[in-house]
């Protein structure tokens, strides 16, 4: 595995982790790559710090630099062809994110703001907009009155800007407008139809993305495969790792009858999606029932 950080994070926790300690322990967060495979066979695993810029499918390398700036020609883990497909590259996400130092540092930097902030503008109605502007508003504003419907004259004015016609599109209608009520009575305004033009100073918020003209065998945020959630990563993996022991099989001359077929994905587009709203309220459907 070459990944740029040794730490690994449990992103789905994010909105709630950035804003505090005391609100999400960091200890739970945070977690050390390696660690994970030491219960596997010695020297099957190899963990490289570095992030992957080359992939050679004429000499079957792969080059990545190093935390040091070198260049490292990694030919440790040999390629297995068969039927011209090459199996043992897998990129599992868009981003890698370099975790330990600047991220804690960025989070901190945010956090040291909060208590003196009077306007956040946050864009995208998806997910993590909904979740973070929920997170942000009951942390900073509290709450409206039992029987109000939304909260007046907020500590805080939060505005969640998207560019469709309602927040949430993988949800119906009805439960986007149940995630918007919510929202309102934590101080949060959402703003459709509409897109950020300019952010000043110039190029805040954005991370430049991992970017390669190889195709790899993909999962994750990185594949069109299927919508990028948590859940459709559980039929994802043993569909992968299927089709990688069956081409191994192959390569080593085995029958066909004793490799298999290739597995087939097939993704799930039922409605599904989980979206918490502070700590205690929240919408969404599973498997289409709301």
């Amino acid at each position: 595995m070459v990944r740029t950080s040794s730490q690994a994070i449990c992103r789905p926790a994010w909105p709630r982790a950035l804003i505090s300690d005391d609100i999400f322990p960091q200890e739970k967060l945070f977690v050390g790559v390696p660690q994970q495979f030491e219960q596997c066979p010695e020297d099957s695993f190899r963990f490289i710090q570095g992030t992957a810029t080359k992939l050679d499918h004429h000499d079957r390398y792969v080059t990545a630099s190093l935390k040091e700036g070198r260049q490292y020609r990694e030919d440790g883990i040999p390629y297995a062809y068969h039927r011209h497909r090459y199996i043992h590259c897998v990129a599992l996400t868009r981003t890698e994110w370099r975790l330990s130092k600047s991220l804690r540092a960025t989070w901190e930097t945010f956090r040291e703001a909060l208590p003196n902030v009077k306007h956040i503008v946050i864009a995208g109605g998806g997910l993590t907009g909904v979740e973070t502007a929920g997170e942000l508003g009951e942390y900073l504003n509290g709450g409206a009155d039992w029987f109000s419907s939304k909260l007046e004259n907020p500590k805080v004015t939060i505005t969640l800007v998207t560019a469709g016609s309602k927040i949430l599109p993988v949800l119906r209608p009805d439960i986007a407008k149940k995630a918007e009520n919510f929202l309102a009575q934590v101080g949060v305004t959402v703003v459709t139809g509409s897109r950020v033009a300019t952010v000043s100073p110039t190029g805040t918020g954005t991370e430049s993305a991992l970017t390669t003209n190889a195709t790899w065998c993909a999962i994750g945020d990185v594949g069109s495969h299927a919508r990028p959630a948590v859940h459709n990563i559980l039929n994802t993996v043993p569909t992968l790792c299927a089709n990688i022991k069956r081409d191994l099989l192959l390569a080593e001359e085995k029958e066909e009858s004793t490799a298999g077929a290739d597995r087939v994905f097939k993704e799930d587009t039922r409605e599904t999606q989980l979206v918490p709203i502070g700590k205690s309220k929240g919408v969404g459907a599973a498997m289409g029932f709301q």
